[in-house]
Formats: C-alpha cells, structure tokens, sequence
C-alpha cells in the first residue's frame, strides 16, 4: 500500500497539485499538462508506505525548457487513463484516475454513458483528476467517462466497472434435532457475485453424495435418517473472491414417546353442541402414531369425530354423552406411551326459575322470550327445561345471537302466580355494513360511503375498506386516508389506486370480538385515465439475423397501462453518439422490436430505452441498456486441422483456433463433419466442439475404415466456410480370443497369475500388452495392473473374494476378457486355481472341498 508526491528542488517543498499538475497513486508519475517557466528545476519522488514509517526518497530528475522553439497549441492527449474494465468488490472504495497534457490545459469532467447522475456519495478529487465512489455497490456498476477538452479538441477516456461481492450469508445452518428414519433439509443460502457454490463436509471430510445424500444449490437433503448420520456438518459458499462456511450439530436421536414434557390437560370442559379438540403431542424420534379410546374402547372417525394429522383428537356438535376419560396411545418401534383426559360437559348458559310454595299444591313453570310463549319442541336444539318437576330452570345451550332478548318465568299454583323477568345480551361481531357506494372516483382515489349495520350489541370499534379488480386475486385491503377508521366514521377516501382500471369495493366492521361479515360489494366503477407511470422491465436483445438489431423488453401489465391506446416508443442510438433514433409500438402485449437497415454493422454496442405512452401522454423510459446487433458468420477457416486414429472406434482432430475479435461478435464454437471412404461427403455426420476447444474425439467407428474431416467455426449468426479436409484410418480391431488357461497361485498374500499368449489375426490389431483387473467382492472399484508378458504378480489382502479377469491390448483397444476367475478369502499359503477351462471338471462342492483342504493343510 504505496503512496507518491514530489518534491520540487528541495524539502519541504512538495509538487501541489492542480488542473496543471498531477500525480498518479497508481503508478507514483508526476504529468505536468503545459510547462511554465516556473516549473524549472529539480523534482525528487517521495514513495511512503502504510508498512513503514519513514519515507523513501529518489534521486532528482532535473527539468530544464528547450531552447529550439516554443510548443504551440494541441488537443488533449490522455496520458493516465484507468482500465478498460476494472472488478470492484462491494463496500470498497474506488479511486479512478483520468489526467491530460494539452495546450491550453484541458478540463476534465466525468459522466456514466447510461447518463444515470452521479450520486452524493461520489466525489471529484484533485481538479476533476480523479473520481472517489465509496462503498461501491450494484448501481455503481457500469461504463465510465473521462471528457477532457480544450479549445483544440476533445478526448474521451472510457472505462467498465464491473461489480463483486465476496459471499456472504443469506441463510445459515443452524443445531438440530431430528428423529431416526425421518429427513433432514438443511437450507444454507449465500449471495454474492459471481452466484457462490457449495459444498459440504461432515467431521471436516468431504460430504459423499449417494441416494439417500443429495446437494442441491446449496441444500442438504438426507433422507431416512439413522444415528450414523450425526455429526458435525459444514456448508461451505465460495466464489473466486472469497470463502465462507456455517456449521452445526446434527444429533440423530431414537427413543420412544414419553409425555414428561408435554403432558396432557387432566381436564377440558365444553357446553353441548361446541366442537373440542384434545392434543396429543409426545416427545418421540421417530414421531409417534396416535391412536385414541373413550374409555376402553376404540374410536374411529365419523361424521363427529375426526382423528387430526397431527395426533389430536376434534369432536364437532358434543352431546352429554361424549363426557368421559379420552386416553391417547402413542407408539412408534421403541415404545408406547399413554395420557388422558376427562371430558366435562355443561348444557351452555342455565337461567335458574325456582320458588318456595306449599308442597300439597301443584306447580307449573311457563316461559316467554319477548312476549312469546316458548315452545320447546319445536326449539329442542337450543332450549330444555332442566332441574325437574321441582324447578322451571332454562337451558340454552348452542347460544346465538338470536337469543338476546327479555325472558319471562311464570310460576303457577291454582290459587296464585308469580313472575320473573330476565334480559339475556348476547354480543357477537358486528353484522355487514349497509349501502357501500363510490361517492367520487379520480384516477388515484376513490370516495367511499356506508351505512351503519348491527352491531350486535357491542359497538363498532374500526371499519376497513377492501378492494377487488379483474387482476388481483380476491379482495384485498385498500389503503385509505385516514389510515384507521374508527366506529362512528360513515365515509374514507381509497387511494393508491391504479388509473384506468374497474374497482369493486366493500366494508367491513370489527369490535371486541371481531371482525364481522363484510357488506355486499358496491357496484363496479373505472378510475379515471392517467399518462403511464411504469416503463417496461428486462430491456435487452440481440441475435438475430445479419444487418438486424433486435430489441426485447417484457410486457407492461394491463392494471399498469393507465389508459387506452396505450404502446411502446422504442429508442436507440449507437453507443458514443449522440442522436437517438425513435420508433413506436403500438401493440399493447408486443414484447420486442426488430430494426433492420444494411448500414448496421455486425456486433455493434447500441444505447437502447424502451418508454411507454397511452392516450394521455407519454410517460417514462426505462433506464438504458446496452444491446448488441446482429453477429456475423465467420468469414475465415480454422488452419492446421490434423485427424490422428486412437483406436479401431476413435480418432482425435485438432485444429488452431481462428483469430476472432470483439468487434465480430461471440464464438460459440467448432462443427466438425466427418465421413468414410464409402459414405459421400454430402451425408457426413457432424459432432461440435465448443468455444474454446480446439479438439475433439469422435466416437463410434468402423475399424480398419478411412475417415474424412473438416472443420469450421459458427456463432448465432451461422457457420463459417470449412477447412481443408484431412484424414486418419481408424486401427484394426483388437483380437477377439480372449487369454486362456488363466492359472493362480497364492503365497501369503503373493498372487502369481499366468495365462496363455494372445495371437491376433490378420485383420486384427498386434498385441502389446495385457491388463490385469481386480476387485474384491465387496466392493465395486477395480483396480488395473498392465504387463508386457503373459505373467503377473499382485499382493492382495485376503480377507475377502477376489475377481479377476485379463485382456489383451493393442493399438485398437482392449481385446475381449478372459473368463472371470475367483480368489476365495479362504486362499493362504500353497493355494492354487485356474480358470474355468480346468475348474469345469469339478463340481461346486468338490471344488470348496478342495479349496478347503488346502488351506487346513497350511494351518496344519
């Protein structure tokens, strides 16, 4: 971490700098734009570092004026210029330098191209020398100009920044707990740029992924879990910026339910015809199946009971004879465990009617609820005398609001009467408000009026006001002024509303109980039209056809376009100028433009906004972007294409890759065609290769067969001209008769294997060599030992089944195996074998005999 200054003739006296004089922190130069005579002298560099406190001083360089003439006036020439892309990462701080000699002295300004302003944060250093953008960020990202001018001329300096974030944590992994035989989702998220990717370590190894293990951007999914799979796990995010990892325990835990922790209620008490719900929540891994009786027997579902996915129990419309002991069983495969509760149930609200009078006279109790005379049959559901011939109390159970009002007992002997009045309140949420209606409606706003419904006696406290369009889904909460409408508020103004665009609107009311039924809807109004507000997203193209430039952009929704007659005005200019050119779209749902004229040039950088309008105006554009034209074809042949056989089914073709500059587009790679000296050129077969490959191997010949090549490179725009064809001749297959008489012979763990030479055919390839393969029996790697002769030597651990087969090779590939031969773990000291040529005489039984003879005459 360097910085530079100069010192001018001696110390102290340093170099100040100006619009003249300047000094590059990148590379330590002084640049002076226009020498004066008072600049003679001598200057000393002056390097000081943030790892050392004391400076380090250069030697002077004298600076003196020429005598031969006097420079005249010249354009800027831009001498300390900044890349022309430059990667910065996130939260730093970006220092660009920009500096012109010029005569007069240049001015130096700064601009982005997309002719975003530049914000607060962004400083101007060192006479418009250098630009200072603090904590960088996304928006910061982009294309950079440095405008220097003076009376001669201009010269412009341009530069991308392009954005990187190291990664960082959106989401970390956190402890967990989880039962044997379920599965594990570990979400662990990261941002950053470019995208991170992921990996996954268990006990600080490399986490293996197999059937029940699967990674999937980012998230670890272990399925059927067992107490093998505890451990400590780590998500690792990286990108070439940076690395970060979260870790934390998994514990895998078995035991059976247990109801120590999360016991059930001893008692619940519900009034007849309410619905009641027991829980049953055990602790237990895996988690436990509930199954539930009343008593001691068994309950299944009905239209009353239902058994609920998490365990609980619900009983819908009780009845006095579902009170009762409830008893949980849960169970999973290390045991059961069981709780209870007793159920009570009440009749609901009891108005009590009872008198004092002489027991030798008969009594009747009649009840009236406002005025009327109460007929309990034909109201069953709700009302019932209870207590007897001796008392005239009433039951109302299920109440509902419709049971507020004035009850009335009469009590009644023969010789007198008597009578107690009662008034029952029951309160509820408010009823729908009445006669909604639009009083006024602009393109934003909408006046709303209601009437006051029942309140169900317990006042309205708020009402709120929701809103429904062809495009939303259901009705939705409207925004409105004020913000909270309290009870006794009749009116509201809806606003935020989308111009041009059908709205129903209705009301609802709350209390202390709730919020009631909303009121029936308005009738349907149009706000009224808007110029546009909202310009298309994703603005961007390319491709297409040669001499085309092709502009995208998606849609602007209908609830957006404010109005009828609503389009498109497509701008575009070539990048660097400054003129645009202006078309209109008049389709609505139309999601691109295509611009053809023979002037374009191929892959040329186009300034490109898209903006709307409607019939009330024009509205906004949306930023702008950069969109390339067309590519062309490739107009050059890739040179020094060569074709080599690999083997009796493969050959490899090479090529040197083809000069290609920006300016023609993007490569997108090779087509190779191929063909052999029976086919015709016209029908070849055509494999590809991409961008940056410059070879391929072709699979899938005939043996012993000339094959015909040539190469040429394609882009989006199509394939260029082919090369000269070359040509390689496909091997002779290899032999087709395997080794045989493959015998083995074992001395502690020294297998020696021999197996009869491999003679190849005339039309077959020469052997070079064999290869030995082998496996044990447990597991599926094979392991390969290649030899020259027609003998090897492996040194095996015996502790397990070996299979073992050999093959010939040759320049055509690898000749048929021979018969797979078994090493049984029982092998030892003295033990021998062949292949199956000389096993076929035994049987399987005869053959174990032997083996196991062997082997206890080596103990032995």
């Amino acid at each position: 971490d360097l910085s530079f200054a100069w010192i001018f003739n001696e110390y102290p006296s340093f170099v100040q700098e100006d619009s003249r004089r300047f000094v590059s922190q990148e590379t330590g130069h002084l640049y002076i734009a226009k020498v004066e005579p008072s600049d003679v002298g001598n200057y000393s560099c002056v390097v000081t570092s943030s790892a050392s406190s004391s400076p380090v001083l250069g030697s002077p360089t004298p600076l003196v004026l020429r005598t031969d003439g006097v420079m005249g006036e010249y354009e800027p020439k831009i001498e300390v210029q900044f890349p022309e892309t430059l990667a910065a990462a996130k939260g730093s701080t970006v220092k660009l330098e920009c500096f012109a000699l010029g005569n007069p002295v240049p001015q130096i300004n700064w601009r982005r191209t997309d002719g975003l302003p530049f914000p607060s944060k962004i400083k101007l250093r060192k006479s418009n020398g250098m630009i200072e953008i603090p904590n960088f960020q996304q928006e910061d990202a982009g294309l950079y100009e440095c405008i220097t001018e003076n009376s001669r001329g201009k010269n412009i300096a341009r530069g991308r920044l392009t954005y990187y974030a190291k990664p960082h944590w959106v989401q970390t992994i956190k402890d967990v707990e989880v039962a044997v035989e379920d599965t594990l989702n570990w979400d662990c998220r990261a941002s950053g740029k470019p995208k991170p990717s992921y990996r996954w370590l268990k006990n600080g190894e490399q986490l293996a992924i197999e059937g029940r293990i699967q990674i999937e951007n980012g998230a670890l999914t272990i399925s059927n879990l067992n107490l093998t799979d505890s451990g400590r796990y780590q998500c690792i995010a990286e990108n070439k910026h940076g690395v970060i990892s979260s870790s934390a325990e998994l514990r895998v835990v078995a035991s059976a339910p247990d109801f120590s922790r999360s016991p059930m209620k001893k008692l619940i008490q519900v009034q007849i015809g309410s619905t009641v719900d027991f829980e049953c929540k055990p602790k237990a891994f895996p988690k436990a199946k509930c199954s539930w009786k009343k008593g001691g027997e068994q309950l299944h579902e009905n239209e009353r009971v239902t058994l609920l996915k998490d365990g609980g129990l619900r009983i819908a419309n009780v009845t006095k004879g579902d009170a009762g002991s409830y008893t949980c069983l849960a169970t999973n495969q290390f045991g059961t465990a069981r709780g209870s509760t007793s159920l009570v149930v009440t009749g609901g609200v009891v108005l009590p009617c009872q008198v004092q009078h002489d027991p030798l006279l008969d009594i009747s109790f009649t009840w009236y609820f406002n005025g009327t005379l109460t007929d309990f049959q034909r109201d069953a559901s709700h009302l019932e005398k209870v207590g007897g011939s001796a008392s005239g109390d009433l039951m109302i159970r299920n109440i509902q609001l419709k049971h507020s009002g004035k009850y009335v007992c009469m009590v009644k002997t023969e010789v007198d009467s008597v009578a107690s009045a009662a008034d029952l309140i029951v309160r509820g949420s408010p009823g729908p408000p009445e006669h909604v209606k639009v009083d006024e409606i602009t393109d934003t706003t909408a006046q709303i009026s209601w009437q006051e419904g029942t309140d169900n006696h317990s006042p309205v406290t708020t009402y709120s006001i929701q809103a429904r369009t062809p495009f939303s889904v259901g009705w939705q909460r409207a925004t409105t002024v004020p913000d909270v409408i309290d009870g006794k508020t009749f009116t509201s103004t809806v606003v935020d509303l989308n111009p041009w665009v059908e709205y129903e609107f209705r009301v609802v009311a709350s209390n202390k109980i709730g919020g009631g039924e909303p009121s029936l809807p308005s009738e349907k109004v149009r706000t009224e039209e808007a110029v546009p507000e909202i310009p298309p997203s994703e603005v961007s193209g390319g491709g297409g056809s040669r001499s085309e430039l092709v502009i995208t952009w998606d849609p602007v929704p209908e609830e957006l376009q404010n109005g009828e007659g609503f389009g498109y005005v497509v701008a575009f200019r070539p990048s660097g100028t400054t003129t645009w050119i202006q078309t209109v779209v008049t389709s609505p749902d139309t999601p691109r433009y295509v611009f053809r004229n023979e002037s374009i040039l191929p892959f040329s950088p186009y300034d490109v906004k898209v903006g709307v309008y409607n019939n009330k105006g024009e509205g906004p554009f949306s930023a702008v972007t950069t969109v390339f034209s067309a590519e062309e074809e490739p107009s050059t042949a890739p040179s020094g294409v060569s074709a080599t056989s690999l083997s009796s089914s493969a050959i490899q073709v090479s090529w040197t890759a083809i000069p290609w500059k920006m300016s023609n587009g993007r490569l997108l790679g090779y087509e190779v065609r191929y063909w052999n000296n029976g086919q015709k050129e016209e029908s070849s077969n055509r494999v590809k290769a991409a961008g940056n490959e410059t070879s391929i191997k072709i699979t899938g010949l005939r043996s012993n067969l000339a094959y015909y090549t040539a190469v040429r490179a394609y882009n989006s725009a199509g394939a260029g001209p082919f090369s000269a064809t070359v040509n390689a001749t496909t091997k002779k297959p290899p032999p087709s008769q395997p080794p045989g008489n493959v015998v083995w012979n074992v001395t502690d763990s020294r297998v020696i294997l021999s197996w009869e030479e491999v003679r190849a055919m005339d039309n077959e390839s020469e052997v070079t060599g064999y290869k030995v393969l082998y496996r044990t029996g447990s597991q599926g790697r094979v392991d390969v030992l290649s030899t020259a002769g027609t003998t090897a030597e492996l040194w095996l651990q015996l502790a397990d089944d070996y299979f073992i087969e050999v093959r010939a090779t040759t320049e055509g590939g690898d000749g048929s195996s021979s018969e797979q031969i078994l090493i049984p773990r029982l092998a030892s000291m003295d033990a021998r074998g062949s292949g199956p040529s000389v096993l076929s005489i035994f049987s399987v039984s005869s053959f174990l005999a032997t083996i196991f003879s062997l082997t206890l005459n080596s103990v032995l």
